[in-house]
């Protein structure tokens, strides 16, 4: 695999990671040596997220005048879809800290802001996320000072275990509105439960969080803008998601190519004598690429888009942030069915014995298939289909 140009650039600057990693390209190669095992056994990948943070990765979204890196959404994404080709869990931990410096960067003030992204970038924090507003189960009650106290329970908390900030959302049953919030994940009162045990992306720590008596400051509540501007957190998690995606099939397409040319065998019937050389098998993987390089070019395409929309800051219009969404729901939907039909006709491509469960050739699949079912599709292509119809532009809501 080509190591991108901005990637390379980065591991010149960052890379001081001890053992394997001494820059992107070796961490790239000690994630693809470990991918398979580190599946089957699922858990916390605590060895593999310092390899991440040895990169210098954790700065990425954080802007530069905090002593972050201000990389530009293209660059951010490249990262994140390259990471994902080799293991899209890893990449999916790195891709929600990012979100999580955005949720900072767009709801604080300018107090949080140096407080919580400069100090992601001195202590090289990690960040989970406990935010998710249809999930009411967390209870906000107001304190005499301005802050709040937590109780409850949130589910699906990417990339708490093992982080050392998190940012929650919380039901405030007194007004009947979401609070936000950044807090530190060890507070007192804060559980996070390793129960995190699906068929795939099993190294996401995404399970749930318990809190008891959580105290938060009032100068830790962030406070969300109904603003174009503000509203980006929901396309840049989308995008987010959208180039797991494309990873997912990208890596699903080496693991084949690479498996056909070592093992391959010619069909009985075919009348050539090398796999390589069957007319079926070529015209397959050529369906792959087409798939492949189709979800790639949206996805950068809608990196680009967004990134001009986040350049405009707070001077964002509505109706440039539509066409965001527009350009995010037509890069995730390819994204979405290269993910699940590369991966699936990986196995038609490399046959029976490709089957074989230490490879671990199935989890291109399972990954796509647990990311895939964040939300539906057919609401994607339908406002995909109202404007090619009628020129009507996506509305505002939680995934668009």
């Amino acid at each position: 695999m080509n190591e991108p140009r901005s990637l390379a650039a980065q591991a010149a600057r960052y890379g001081t990671g001890a053992g394997p990693v001494r820059d992107l390209g070796g961490l790239l190669d000690a994630l693809r040596a470990s991918a398979a095992q580190r599946d089957r056994d699922g858990g916390h990948a605590a060895q593999e997220k310092q390899w991440i943070a040895d990169a210098g990765l954790l700065t990425l979204a954080v802007p530069r005048e905090f002593g972050g890196q201000g990389a530009r959404w293209p660059d951010i994404y490249e990262t994140i879809r390259t990471i994902a080709r080799v293991d899209s869990a890893l990449a999916h931990l790195l891709g929600f800290t990012c979100l999580q410096v955005v949720s900072v960067n767009v709801w604080g003030n300018a107090g949080q802001r140096e407080r919580y992204l400069g100090g992601t970038v001195q202590g090289r924090w990690w960040w989970g996320n406990a935010v998710n507003p249809l999930d009411t189960r967390l209870v906000a009650t107001a304190t005499a000072d301005g802050g709040y106290l937590l109780n409850g329970q949130k589910g699906f908390c990417s990339g708490t275990r093992g982080s050392q900030m998190m940012t929650i959302s919380a039901h405030d049953p007194a007004t009947g509105k979401p609070v936000f919030a950044a807090v530190p994940t060890t507070r007192e009162g804060i559980t996070v439960h390793e129960d995190w045990n699906p068929i795939g992306q099993r190294q996401t720590d995404s399970g749930s969080v318990s809190f008891s008596e959580v105290r938060v400051d009032a100068r830790e509540v962030l406070h969300k803008a109904d603003t174009p501007y503000a509203s980006l957190r929901t396309l840049i998690s989308q995008l987010v998601l959208t180039n797991l995606f494309v990873g997912i099939a990208q890596g699903a397409l080496d693991e084949a190519r690479a498996y056909v040319n070592q093992h391959g065998r010619p069909w009985v019937n075919s009348g050539v004598e090398k796999a390589t050389d069957d007319p079926y098998l070529i015209q397959r993987f050529g369906e792959m690429h087409l798939q492949t390089v189709s979800a790639e070019a949206l996805a950068t395409r809608a990196a680009y888009v967004i990134d001009d929309a986040w350049q405009q800051g707070p001077a964002l219009t509505a109706e440039a942030r539509a066409h965001v969404a527009l350009a995010t729901s037509e890069a995730k939907i390819v994204a979405h069915r290269a993910a699940l039909d590369v991966s699936e006709k990986l196995f038609d491509a490399c046959g029976a014995r490709a089957t074989h469960a230490p490879l671990a050739l199935d989890r291109f699949w399972r990954n796509a298939r647990v990311h895939t079912l964040h939300d539906p599709l057919d609401y994607r292509v339908r406002d995909v289909g109202r404007y090619a119809l009628s020129g009507t532009l996506p509305e505002v809501s939680l995934y668009t």
